[in-house]
């Protein structure tokens, strides 16, 4: 299980003394524990006869869900070293990168430009999109297909690309 992973990395982290990857880890399960209450409150508030012992289960993150907290992170990494990097500020931007660098570790392997570019094609010949205009269909379609294994951002640009055509 993947929080177990995360775990035993913080574990051996601690143990070398590696402050960086110690402090990232923090960081994530840090975001998977808020992701977890914020699972509880919601399942406390839809049904109110759960016992402790039933919330503290059904509260627990899957595999699935604890990529999506990574995914998130990974995200803001991203958006952050745009940011610094446009700012100037080059000695935050190696921060950034060395935390991309270990959240990616627990990510699935990403998906190449030209796979990508595949897989849209052919969301785009499913739903019959014909323009730009239809956008919003294929991003509703292709999301699914590429969450957690490429950048979003990436991935809008080539529907855009190749609606625009």
């Amino acid at each position: 299980m993947l929080s177990e992973q995360i775990k035993e990395d913080l574990i051996t982290a601690q143990k070398a003394k590696d402050e960086k990857i110690v402090s990232c880890l923090r960081m994530l399960k840090a975001a998977i524990t808020n992701k977890e209450i914020e699972k509880r409150v919601k399942l406390i508030e839809a049904n109110q006869n759960l016992s402790e012992e039933d919330l503290a289960i059904q509260s627990k993150l899957i595999d699935e869900e604890i990529l999506e907290v990574i995914s998130q992170e990974v995200k803001k990494r991203r958006d952050s070293i745009v940011s610094f990097e446009k700012g100037g500020r080059f000695d935050l931007v190696e921060g950034e990168k060395a935390e991309l660098d270990i959240l990616k570790k627990y990510m699935p392997a990403e998906l190449s430009e030209e796979e990508i570019r595949i897989l849209v094609k052919d969301v785009i010949e499913n739903v019959g999109a014909k323009d730009i205009n239809d956008i919003g269909i294929v991003m509703k379609e292709i999301v699914p297909k590429t969450k957690g294994k490429s950048d979003g951002n990436l991935v809008g640009q080539i529907v855009r690309e190749l609606l625009g055509k």
